[in-house]
């Protein structure tokens, strides 16, 4: 199936053709032609997916023939979890919006950085993309008014739950008009998720895209042994014999984080860290930079990684293991995407050998392991 059979305006055609989207995923062939139809949707899917166009091509389709502009009044709501999803939603929408002949502004607002700017950029905004606190506190302070919301997305709304939103989510409901399209999507469709969607979905067009149990094989795993005072020598190893580009590593702790990428800059790799305790300004400069591919290595916790989406990353490493198999799934996924092939590197001391076993057990795959003993790390 081609884009031209969903329903999409032929501006929005020959901006998907312009920026070689040659055929949909999975998601956005049956969540768009039914957005479009004015239903509301409940889409199951897994980050990387391609969700977030399913649902910014449809509303861009709408708002070129139904956008109002009334001051601080918005057309769409777009709920999301983290200040890094909120920037990477609204690059989408003006990535596709931008070559439009009627202008949809769109604006992304969360909290760490200061309001007043926000405030004042709320002027004429068709599509704002939010974190529920910061949306909270600019509704109470009168820069946004919700009540002629058209359309509102939950955009990975499992996630919103378990960061604890679900009291703001609430709040936030209240203050949008009855009469609305709602868009629900999420990772997974948890007994939270089900809550939300039985009372705040009418009749819901269900869309539910399940993982490919073959697509862990498009990611190639590999595993080293390794003493702890020698992974940092061994990453650099990696890292430049390798000539890997564009690689991301896992830490466990912030601390580790900073250090790890310290050292890949004394020993002339590009790198930074990005995590909870480094400013929005400088983890959205460092995200910027890896998506362009002029920063060579981001070194990132779990929860900062939820905002790294990359259609195209080739390397993951794991420099420590994560508690649960689950969350070693979801770190090597950020690679192996949209049916593109990719490299996982697991850094493993004597001390996690037993939990990688058990690990691998889990995802019912075995990995290839390498001793690092027999690698000449001298310099590095």
């Amino acid at each position: 199936m081609s884009f031209t059979s969903l329903g999409l305006s032929s501006d929005l055609l020959k901006a998907l053709a312009d920026q070689k989207f040659s055929k949909p995923y999975p998601i956005q062939e049956l969540a768009i032609p039914a957005i479009i139809s004015g239903k509301d949707v409940l889409g199951i899917a897994k980050t990387g997916s391609g969700k977030t166009a399913s649902y910014a091509l449809p509303i861009l389709n709408d708002l070129q023939k139904n956008a109002s502009i009334k001051n601080r009044h918005v057309n769409v709501l777009v709920l999301v979890p983290t200040r890094e999803l909120a920037v990477q939603v609204k690059d989408v929408f003006q990535q596709f919006g931008s070559v439009l002949p009627q202008r949809i502004k769109t604006l992304a607002v969360y909290g760490g950085v200061s309001i007043n700017p926000q405030m004042q950029a709320l002027n004429n905004v068709n599509v704002l993309v939010a974190t529920p606190g910061r949306l909270l506190d600019l509704a109470e302070s009168n820069a946004v008014h919700l009540s002629e919301i058209r359309t509102l997305v939950l955009d990975e709304a499992d996630k919103m739950l378990s960061m604890g939103f679900k009291e703001e989510i609430d709040r936030i409901f209240k203050l949008l008009p009855e009469k609305r399209q709602n868009l629900l999507f999420s990772a997974t469709l948890s007994e939270d998720i089900d809550k939300i969607n039985k009372g705040l979905l009418h009749e819901p067009h269900v869309v539910k895209i399940e993982a490919e149990k073959d697509s862990i094989e498009l990611i190639k795993q590999v595993g080293y042994f390794v003493s702890e005072e020698k992974k940092g020598p061994l990453l650099r190893y990696l890292i430049k014999t390798g000539g890997l580009k564009q690689v991301l590593v896992f830490t466990a702790s912030t601390y580790k984080a900073d250090n790890v990428a310290d050292k890949l800059r004394k020993n002339g790799i590009d790198a930074s860290a990005i995590h909870s305790k480094k400013s929005q300004t400088s983890r959205l400069e460092s995200l910027a930079q890896f998506k362009a591919g002029t920063l060579r290595v981001l070194v990132a916790t779990d929860l900062l990684a939820r905002g790294i989406d990359i259609e195209f990353l080739p390397y993951v490493i794991n420099y420590e293991l994560p508690r649960s198999p689950k969350d070693y799934i979801h770190r090597i996924g950020r690679t192996g995407r949209a049916e593109n092939p990719g490299e996982a590197i697991s850094l493993i001391t004597p001390e996690e050998k037993h939990h990688f076993k058990v690990i691998q057990k889990k995802m019912k795959k075995w990995v290839d392991m390498v001793d690092s003993d027999n690698l000449d790390l001298s310099g590095c």
